[in-house]
């Protein structure tokens, strides 16, 4: 074994609720992602430290780490000097605490907060000056900045933001609670289900819908090689990966329909098209914006002249892989766009865990 003793975390802390939004949990919290990178990674010859000395593959949970004040604990005991924040972080998380003491593979949890929050990140990333899907909040009762649910007929009159629209959590994961609505019924209809289930918070964000094609560009940091082993001064993205079979417009949880079904990175002859070009380029910057220390990934759609917009910058994307037993069509969509840039999984996790800051 070689390189840094690294133990991967999982979400076990609850979301909290913050500026009264909620994040839901994934199920398993992320285990079985964070079980995917030890395995991979311990086949690469690294150091992971693990719960159990010898942890079984098809056993999610012997390979990680509870992200508690205790677990992170326990995997310093065991040996860890690098930490695999494989969990939505947060301001005043446990993690916090160990900054500076140990390495650490993911964002800081202050920028995970920041930038968790979608409509407040999209307005930033416009005001910059980057091609990003318009949207406006919405709630039961207006306050500065939000839009009352009673007067979202006018609102959209004055703005002339056409049907279709998007409804969706401010903080959401995955396409949980994302809703196509076609006519000012349905909107109504979805907004009200969200609003009144409470599941992310009594805030929701209205957003126009982007016809054209879907794509999804991961982006890491300067710290990381490149595919072809050089490295440079700037966030680099990987290649964009096109999403198909949408679900009336809207792309499958990926707990519903695994990604490599209805995913696949374009091939090298799109890369010099000018939209692709500009996108890549504005996702870039997009990280830079937000100094991303760990890999990101933003979702784009092109509107009806096909260029491309933001619409979704994901701090923390699933980073599951094939190579553990049954897990033979887990590829995440930032593992797609590496093996079609010349990297296994293993290699851009060991491209990830060369992140790893103090």
């Amino acid at each position: 074994m070689s390189g840094p003793a690294v133990a991967l975390l999982y979400q076990a802390l609850p979301p909290p609720v913050i500026d009264g939004l909620r994040k839901d949990a994934k199920p398993g919290g992320y285990s079985d992602g964070g079980a995917d990178i030890g395995f991979a990674l311990k086949g690469l010859g690294r150091t992971v430290v693990t719960p159990v000395p010898a942890p079984d593959p098809a056993q999610a949970m012997q390979w990680v780490f509870p992200d508690t004040a205790d677990g992170i604990a326990a995997a310093s005991a065991a040996g860890a000097d690098t930490i695999w924040a494989n969990s939505v972080l947060f301001e005043g998380h446990p993690i916090e605490a160990v900054m500076g003491q140990v390495a650490i593979v993911g964002q800081t949890p202050a920028a995970t907060q920041k930038y968790d929050d979608k409509f407040a990140t999209n307005r930033m990333l416009e005001q910059a000056g980057l091609p990003v899907a318009r949207g406006f909040l919405l709630a039961d009762r207006p306050s500065q900045g939000v839009h009352a649910l009673a007067d979202v007929g006018q609102l959209l009159a004055d703005l002339a933001i056409p049907f279709p629209l998007i409804v969706k959590p401010v903080r959401g994961r995955g396409s949980q609670g994302v809703t196509l609505v076609r006519d000012g019924d349905a909107l109504n209809a979805a907004a009200r289900s969200l609003i009144d289930e409470g599941k992310f918070g009594t805030l929701l964000m209205v957003e126009e819908f982007l016809d054209g094609e879907e794509m999804t560009i991961t982006v890491l940091p300067p710290a990381a090689p490149r595919p072809s082993g050089e490295r440079g001064d700037r966030h680099f993205a990987l290649r964009p990966v096109l999403r198909f079979d949408q679900k009336d417009g809207v792309a499958p949880y990926n707990g519903d329909v695994a990604v490599t079904q209805n995913s696949v990175a374009i091939g090298p002859e799109r890369m010099e098209e000018a939209p692709v070009l500009a996108m890549l380029d504005a996702c870039v910057k997009a990280a830079e914006l937000v100094e991303s220390r760990a890999v990101i990934r933003i979702d784009c759609r092109a509107d009806a002249s096909g260029q491309f917009k933001l619409f979704d910058l994901n701090m923390k994307p699933n980073m599951t892989g094939a190579g553990r037993p049954g897990r033979a069509d887990q590829d995440c969509l930032s593992a797609i766009a590496a093996r079609a840039d010349g990297w296994s999984y293993a290699d851009m996790l060991d491209a990830m865990l060369a992140t790893a800051w103090k």
